[in-house]
């Protein structure tokens, strides 16, 4: 793939999926914008990738920040054609009995608003510029219940349905909305899910999951009109199909 001459932008990109994503982007030529709470990690990582990348803090929590992220990396870049929605969390992990309602809340604050702040602010850059591509990253928790996950499953079917919800939207006016279901990453949340014990995933041993550049490359294979197929719905990463496809079977 080659993006020169584009311009991503990554939350969460301060760490794990998101580090990598930027990584990625940046070497497949495109100019990339870095979005997280973390300052330091990302201005870090802005520094090791070169001009072509721009380090914004930034909670995605909050509307109003990410409408300002965005108008940033505009100024900065001069445009905004991928939006790379990958900011999540998962911790508390807690039964519905007993999770805190306030904790359980900023889950969906993060996982679920911050994927509607970040399409929200993004669309209409995009649009008047005659297209994006906006990705998502999903889970199969949006599909299947997971014990003590309820806030997680619950955000990223949200996040899915707002992934489709864009296509329908937007998909005949240039938007190409995807969602990709990675499986289990080697990133410090399966540490958090191991330390807790809880559910089948917990028990699962590090050398199950697969790395988070695998991740990266297929966020950037879905740029291309390779991926067209799969516009408004969801890539699964556990797909060997998808893998033979991306390069990382």
């Amino acid at each position: 793939m080659d993006l020169t001459g584009k311009v991503a932008l990554i939350t969460g990109a301060s760490r794990g999926i998101g580090a990598d994503a930027a990584r990625a982007f940046a070497a497949a030529g495109a100019k990339v914008a870095l979005v997280a709470r973390g300052a330091d990690a990302i201005a870090d990582l802005a520094g090791e990738i070169g001009p072509n990348a721009v380090a914004i803090p930034c909670d995605i929590s909050r509307y109003w920040e990410v409408e300002q992220a965005i108008a940033n990396c505009v100024t900065a870049h001069g445009r905004l054609d991928i939006m790379v929605n990958n900011a999540g969390v998962i911790e508390p992990i807690a039964h519905l009995a007993e999770a805190d309602p306030d904790a359980w809340g900023t889950v969906i604050d993060i996982n679920l608003k911050g994927v509607f702040h970040g399409m929200r602010a993004a669309l209409p850059v995009m649009l008047q510029q005659g297209g994006g591509t906006m990705l998502t990253i999903g889970s199969g928790a949006a599909h299947g219940p997971v014990e003590a996950w309820s806030h997680y499953c619950s955000s990223k079917a949200g996040a899915l349905m707002l992934t489709k919800m864009a296509h329908k939207e937007y998909g005949d006016k240039g938007i190409r909305a995807l969602s990709l279901s990675p499986g289990t990453v080697a990133t410090q949340m399966q540490r958090e899910i191991k330390a807790s014990g809880v559910n089948p995933v917990s028990q699962l041993d590090w050398s199950d999951h697969i790395p988070p550049e695998w991740v990266a490359r297929t966020l950037v294979w879905m740029c291309g009109a390779q991926a067209d197929g799969y516009l408004g719905d969801e890539i699964s990463l556990r797909d060997p199909d998808i893998r033979a496809k991306v390069g990382v079977a």
